[in-house]
């Protein structure tokens, strides 16, 4: 009986502990609520604490592109591949800080690599759009449409999308399926500035 006492105290310690970790700082909610430098607060006290934690370190590379502390979040990033080599979301996050500072054929690797890695990622539409303005700056407009095409497949319901494919399919001189790229753009968000002045300059081409 003596040992009650000691047992119920181990008990609450237990219990206070399991409280204080599910009421404990919550990186991805404060990221999602758009407190970014709190987020990277409590993730870089996470990883501290386990470096191996991958959660923490997407969600720290989300919070630090937000802020469009790209350099950091591709270091970090990194760091985290070394982890987890094949982890989605990172390869995503190193993209898209790369093609945020300009190195097109750095963000053009990793969208590759996210490709093979997650063929049907959740990240895969945004990808793949990605590409096809990459290939778009480079004068590639054959690769663009396959990019492009390729994210709206995924995501059919982005006006901007249909309307880059339709801007590439312009380049190819393939007027009947630029016009309906632009068809489609306006379907989804009639008026979309880019798409009526595409489908004017298509119209003009084949003379409608």
């Amino acid at each position: 009986m003596r040992r009650l006492p000691l047992v119920l105290a181990l008990a609450s310690l237990v219990v206070a502990q399991v409280a204080g970790q599910v009421d404990g700082p919550d990186a991805l909610q404060a990221y999602r609520d758009g407190r970014y430098q709190e987020a990277i607060e409590i993730t870089l006290a996470e990883i501290e604490s386990n470096p191996n934690n991958i959660d923490s370190y997407v969600v720290l590379g989300w919070s630090l592109n937000a802020l469009g502390r790209s350099r950091e979040a591709i270091d970090y990033s990194l760091r985290a591949l070394q982890v987890n080599q094949f982890e989605s979301r990172v390869l995503q996050i190193i993209a898209e800080a790369h093609y945020d500072s300009g190195n097109t054929i750095e963000a053009l690797q990793y969208l590759e690599r996210y490709v093979q890695v997650a063929p049907t990622g959740q990240y895969i539409d945004w990808v793949y759009y990605t590409m096809g303005e990459i290939f778009i700056q480079l004068g590639e407009f054959n690769r663009a449409d396959i990019s492009l095409s390729t994210s709206v497949y995924h995501n059919s319901r982005n006006a901007a999308r249909w309307a880059r494919l339709g801007f590439a399919r312009e380049q190819l001189e393939e007027w009947e399926t630029a016009l309906s790229a632009y068809e489609r753009a306006l379907q989804l968000a009639p008026g979309f500035s880019d798409a009526v002045r595409g489908r004017q300059r298509v119209r003009t081409q084949v003379g409608g």
